[in-house]
């Protein structure tokens, strides 16, 4: 009679958990995501250009988002707007001579914020080379990190790839230091190089809100997506379209992370701090989430969910999802186990050799060891409407965007409570 009474009493206490969930879970409402994600696509903000006054509205209507949902500003600042500048670096000219010979021009890249540049032997600049047998990514990364004033010889080996290094000039710190790089194998003992760049300062804002932690305050878990697109094209209108709406890149994710924050603000139970971010300028660099991951201690931060693109069924249909990096922490593992007894399952990414893990917002907090991980959706070797005009509301399945909305809510409990702590990212194997 005794074990009876006790089984009885844990069905109840199940059935009384089961209810709850379900009903907290009403919080993710189909018809609230669908207000969202139709302004965040809709004409009026003229596809969220980077720079253009659709992203402004954007940016207004997400801070307006959070104040409704009454979350708190990051660091208690007067605005939700995280604001920062980039450069804009237009290059003019450039001209090079070692020991008395001229560097042709398309073997000089230089990396700066000043409008002029002109060095020579005496110029105090540190003069380092990149071998044949080194990662030209890495040894890139470590120069421009390093705060110091270079002259880099890359070796010639190098000659196919060289001139991709001018997209960092789109990279540009108003604190980066210059860096220059010649393709050459010899190294100079006399040198001559000028430079000249057009520089402007642009002004960009995330968009960023709090739930403080109870317990754990000082340990971080992010949600995020990116509210930027493309803007308007005409030169590549489509039937007459000339709007890239990005209804599924990114507003999408930029809607799921608003419902997310609306879904735990109502729960009010979460022991770790919560930051819930809209990233600007992802289309154009990732230049958002590399602001704002230097505002932290990567230690801090114990888990990111960048949510990307999840407005179409992926390969493996309704209820399902892929997480970029699976493999890299156990952060899919803890998702997983959360939604034991439901239909929803995430996957491994099958676009491994698209380099998903590092193209979106979540790279600058993995390449640091964070579990920062892109949940999407998308099929990227068929996805039709993927940077096209055609990306528009109607063509997202709202139903099921809802149902994945409520499994990374549900998946992620364990997470921000403090029970689980995702592995961190082996940063010794980055390439």
């Amino acid at each position: 009679m005794k074990n009876s009474t006790l089984l009885l009493l844990f069905i109840l206490i199940g059935s009384s958990l089961n209810v709850k969930g379900q009903k907290s879970m009403d919080i993710i409402d189909k018809s609230e995501t669908e207000r969202i994600e139709k302004y965040l696509s809709s004409n009026e903000l003229e596809g969220r250009r980077t720079f253009s006054k659709g992203i402004d509205k954007a940016a207004d209507f997400i801070a307006n988002e959070f104040k409704q949902t009454k979350l708190a500003t990051l660091q208690n600042t007067s605005s939700y707007l995280q604001k920062f500048t980039r450069l804009s670096v237009k290059f003019i000219g450039a001209n090079a001579n070692f020991d008395g010979s001229s560097i042709d021009l398309k073997n000089i890249i230089v990396i700066t914020n000043q409008a002029n540049v002109s060095i020579n032997e005496t110029s105090g600049y540190e003069i380092e080379k990149i071998n044949k047998e080194d990662n030209l990514g890495q040894s890139v990364r470590k120069y421009l990190s390093s705060n110091k004033n270079y002259l880099i010889l890359v070796d010639e080996s190098f000659a196919n790839n060289f001139s991709r290094l001018t997209a960092l000039k789109s990279n540009i710190t108003a604190q980066q230091k210059t860096v220059v790089f010649i393709l050459s194998n010899q190294k100079p003992t006399k040198f001559n190089i000028e430079a000249t760049h057009k520089i402007d300062e642009l002004s960009l804002s995330n968009v960023v809100g709090i739930i403080p932690g109870k317990s754990l305050a000082n340990e971080y878990v992010i949600f995020s997506g990116h509210y930027d697109h493309l803007g308007i094209n005409s030169a590549k209108a489509v039937n007459g379209d000339s709007i890239y709406n990005g209804a599924n890149d990114d507003a999408a994710g930029t809607t799921a992370m608003i419902m997310l924050s609306k879904y735990f603000k109502k729960l009010n139970n979460n022991e770790r701090t919560l930051i819930f971010v809209a990233f600007t300028a992802e289309e154009v660099g990732g230049f958002g989430a590399q602001y704002f991951s230097k505002q932290f201690d990567p230690l801090t931060v114990k888990a990111m969910f960048n949510l990307e693109m999840i407005g179409t069924e992926s390969k493996w249909g309704k209820n399902s999802a892929y997480i970029t990096g699976y493999e890299k922490t156990n952060m899919g593992q803890i998702l997983q186990e959360n939604l034991v007894g439901t239909d929803f399952k995430f996957y491994p990414d099958p676009y491994t050799d698209q380099n998903l893990f590092y193209r979106s917002d979540n790279a600058t907090l993995a390449r640091l060891g964070v579990p920062a991980h892109t949940i999407s959706t998308s099929k990227m070797d068929v996805e039709p409407n993927y940077h096209k005009p055609s990306d528009e509301f109607e063509t997202l399945d709202m139903n099921n965007m809802n149902e994945i909305i409520k499994a990374i809510a549900l998946s992620s409990q364990s997470i921000i409570s403090g029970k689980d702590t995702p592995t961190r990212v082996d940063t010794s194997q980055l390439k």
